[in-house]
């Protein structure tokens, strides 16, 4: 089933110049609005104007204008919230979609750290352990990962600092987050 969202670009979104980095950016500031401390929350990607050609009850109820359909654009459509309790990567291998979906997005809060505190991860440490550590290092940022996948390999990023909390600020980026990309890409397989 699935919960359906309006994301469209508030005034602070930039313009960007493919539709996957405009609907990440979308779905980047549809997360922002709803502030921090925020569940991950997965979008199926479809093709705007095949959505409103064959869905047009639905292209309305999304608020899609019928004046851009010549225009090339993905419409994120927000999917029913993640199973509490169950591991993003875990989850992520149950996701298939319907030819319909042409891509898919994540969005995700984590904390990371800067590639200098590499060097001084201990050793041995599970991944519990591990995100104990990171979560009490004086240098780690929290983020917000926003990513998205094609059907046809193309991948884009949208990164959100906590502390540089504006659309502004936002880093894009196809490589940006592989790992992610990688796992979003394999819903497909």
């Amino acid at each position: 089933m699935l919960s359906m969202s309006n994301l469209s670009p508030s005034p602070g979104t930039p313009m960007a110049a493919s539709p996957l980095t405009r609907a990440c950016l979308e779905i980047d500031e549809y997360a922002a609005g709803l502030g921090w401390d925020q569940p991950a929350r997965l979008f199926a990607l479809v093709d705007t104007a095949k959505l409103k050609k064959q869905e047009p009850r639905l292209a309305g109820q999304l608020g899609l204008d019928q004046d851009d359909a010549g225009k090339t654009s993905l419409t994120p459509i927000e999917q029913d919230k993640l199973p509490a309790g169950t591991p993003l990567d875990k989850f992520l291998g149950t996701v298939a979609w319907p030819d319909a979906v042409v891509g898919c997005a994540l969005t995700v809060e984590r904390l990371m750290l800067p590639p200098s505190a590499e060097a001084s991860v201990p050793e041995g440490l599970n991944d519990k352990q591990l995100s104990k550590w990171v979560a009490g290092h004086p240098e780690r940022q929290e983020v917000r990962l926003t990513v998205a996948v094609l059907r046809d390999g193309s991948r884009e990023s949208a990164v959100r600092l906590r502390e540089k909390d504006s659309s502004t600020e936002v880093l894009t980026g196809g490589g940006l987050v592989p790992g992610l990309a990688e796992a979003l890409a394999a819903t497909f397989s």
